[in-house]
């Protein structure tokens, strides 16, 4: 079970989150984010994280000079790409960038899975995020503390590996994890005390029942 905590900001929730087990440290470059870090800030962040846990970029529809500034910056593991990117925008980021991609598909109905398929064969990984409601005004992609029907993607027969993510927390990851069974899982505003301020004891409380879940 892979544990990626996203949207770190601060040396001192790294540090918590390294210590706690996570797997994979996301950094948002989004500026409608409160998530956000410029590349300066990132770079400064990544150090302690290199060879301890994957480093992750996550970008929203981010043209070629933005992920070159990126990956000059902190010379990430993986792209985490949650916009509105094509398969065809995919391939080509993985292929020109040379690195692994993950990409977020966002999740509200059966109908959001017909796109799986085209993803599934230019990514790394899949990660199955929540769409906001209709009715809810909303800029980000994610990060938004919603969820789906986790029940929607529970028989899904897939050759790449997927993760889960949208409205995760401590409280509630253990049953994602039974019910559909990730390779690992996500998350953001589950650990905050306010929207971009992660919460220390929530980190460790996350990685906690994660891992334990996982094992059972």
């Amino acid at each position: 079970m892979y544990v990626k905590i996203c949207g770190l900001s601060t040396p001192d929730t790294i540090e918590t989150g390294l210590a706690s087990g996570a797997n994979w440290i996301g950094f948002v470059f989004f500026p409608k984010s409160p998530r956000h870090v410029n590349y300066g800030e990132a770079k400064d962040l990544v150090g302690p994280v290199r060879g301890k846990a994957s480093i992750v970029a996550l970008t929203v529809n981010a043209t070629d000079e933005e992920l070159k500034a990126i990956d000059e910056a902190i010379n990430p593991d993986i792209w985490q790409l949650h916009g509105s990117e094509t398969p065809e925008r995919v391939a080509e980021i993985r292929q020109k960038f040379g690195r692994p991609v993950m990409k977020a598909l966002a999740i509200r109905d059966e109908a959001d899975l017909a796109p799986i398929p085209d993803y599934e064969a230019v990514c790394d990984v899949l990660l199955f995020d929540a769409k906001p409601p209709k009715d809810m005004k909303t800029e980000l992609p994610g990060g938004n503390g919603i969820s789906f029907d986790w029940r929607l993607i529970k028989n899904l027969q897939l050759k790449k590996p997927f993760m889960l993510s949208g409205g995760l927390n401590p409280d509630n990851v253990a049953e994602a994890i039974r019910l559909t069974r990730p390779q690992g899982v996500d998350v953001s505003s589950g650990i905050e005390s306010s929207p971009g301020v992660k919460d220390r004891e929530k980190i460790i409380q996350f990685i906690r029942a994660a891992k334990e879940a996982a094992s059972t």
